[in-house]
């Protein structure tokens, strides 16, 4: 369980892992940066409605949800207002999606991203999105700006498929990074390419898969309707956040301690190993907007 894992020892790194998390974040404004160094903030928003039955999103509510998240995160007036703080009209836009066939991220979410960049200044042109194309993408290799924007779900290599994992498609080979649970995924997040680029995180939380095993598991029953959206600048703290719900949620299912196989260690080590953001729910600061019921935080 990723609450439970955090030693003494890798409390006592915290610290200095906030003080590296500012090498990450260069490229945002320094209001956003400063508040890194105290505590991650991680917005969770949900929406009773924003499924339908065949679990199709609601655009207006999701992209309400969106907005209002952002805007929470960012403390701003609106959401043209905090879109402002996080993108300049002289920037290059890349959104890392992920496009895995059966849980994909939204189209809806990527075009708002899009849309809100474009309201800032940036030209439609200087917009790419994509997923794994990204090391051939003109938009990606000329980015100065990244939206990073996928759906939680377990994960046959990793335990689960995080925001951290989202970037594996900036390495040539990502096999490479499959040994010891992929533990070291975050190492792709200080690559000259990446580091410091990265503006938001959206960790999909509308209908997560909770469960599987194989390389290529999928099976609907595991699919859960959580109707939430995580949002954060750190993608470690969001993606601590969505395990300790997923953790939850298996515990109801199975009616015991089912953990994560193989155990998502990536999370924590991106923070004490690689110190690109914090894992420890003592450093997060969880903001929870919208329908409360059945959280699981």
């Amino acid at each position: 369980m990723i609450k439970d894992s955090i030693g003494r020892r890798d409390f006592l790194k915290a610290g200095s892992a906030a003080t590296l998390m500012g090498a990450m974040y260069l490229s945002a404004p320094a209001s956003l940066r400063a508040w890194q160094k105290k505590k991650a903030r991680v917005v969770l928003i949900r929406h009773r409605d924003v499924l339908d039955t065949l679990n199709r999103p609601n655009e207006k509510i999701l992209t309400g949800m969106f907005d209002e998240a952002v805007t929470t995160l960012c403390d701003a007036q609106n959401a043209e207002a905090a879109w402002q703080r996080l993108i300049k009209p002289s920037d290059t836009v890349g959104i890392k999606t992920n496009v895995w066939r059966y849980l994909r991220t939204p189209e809806i979410l990527e075009e708002h991203a899009k849309t809100h960049a474009m309201n800032v200044g940036v030209p439609e042109e200087r917009i790419a999105i994509d997923d794994r194309g990204v090391l051939s993408n003109k938009g990606f290799k000329n980015a100065t700006a990244l939206i990073n924007m996928r759906p939680m779900r377990t994960h046959h290599w990793s335990g689960l498929g995080t925001l951290i994992k989202n970037y594996i498609m900036f390495v040539d080979t990502p096999s490479d990074l499959h040994g010891d649970s992929c533990a070291d995924l975050a190492s792709v997040w200080k690559l000259p390419h990446v580091v410091g680029r990265t503006r938001l995180n959206f960790l999909v939380m509308l209908t997560p898969l909770f469960h599987g095993s194989g390389p290529h598991h999928y099976d609907p029953k595991y699919l859960w309707r959580y109707n939430g959206l995580l949002v954060g600048f750190d993608p470690v703290a969001v993606d601590a956040m969505g395990a300790r719900i997923i953790e939850a949620k298996r515990r109801e299912f199975f009616g015991e301690e089912r953990p994560i196989n193989p155990p998502p260690k990536h999370i924590q080590l991106a923070d004490t190993r690689h110190g690109i953001g914090t894992a420890d729910p003592a450093r997060i600061e969880l903001i929870k907007l919208g329908w409360d019921e059945g959280a699981y935080i």
